[in-house]
């Protein structure tokens, strides 16, 4: 199935254990530069560009911190709609099998407004609606009042 959060989340997690470990090396670059017995105008330029150097690791760093609070942003975000596909595919079958039973009193007309109201909410009604597979982003188009889309 598509949006394997699971993977996403162990992506998120791979990406800031990169990020710890490029952080690690920064830090002993910039401690092995400073650490070096040598002393003059070219020491001076190495240590400043084992600084330079480092600056950019732990830049770099950052940037796998960012990439990973976006998977994980986005893994909520696939978690959210997954749990909407699921509301509203349990909406729609719960709403046809009440047409189809008569569920909750409905009688002669009411039944015809039931299914009526139905027609209404699910695009080709009930004679003519086919439900997306399980799961699928088609139930997201499904229209169903009062299910807290956001």
């Amino acid at each position: 199935m598509y949006g394997d959060t699971t993977t996403i989340r162990a992506l998120a997690a791979r990406l800031r254990e990169r990020g710890d470990e490029i952080r690690g090396e920064a830090t002993m670059l910039a401690t092995r530069a400073e650490q070096v017995p040598w002393q003059g105008l070219a020491a001076d330029a190495m240590r400043e560009q084992a600084r330079v150097r480092a600056a950019a690791l732990r830049r770099t760093a950052a940037l796998h911190d960012d990439a990973a609070d976006a998977l994980d942003r986005h893994a909520r975000e696939v978690d959210r709609l997954k749990d909407l596909i699921a509301a509203i595919e349990r909406k729609v079958h719960h709403l046809l099998a009440e047409a189809a039973d008569g569920v909750g009193g409905l009688v002669g007309g009411a039944i015809h407004g039931a299914v009526h109201g139905l027609r209404d909410l699910v695009p080709g009604g009930p004679a003519g609606f086919v439900p997306p597979p399980p799961g699928s982003r088609a139930w997201l188009s499904v229209d169903l009042p009062g299910l807290g889309r956001s």
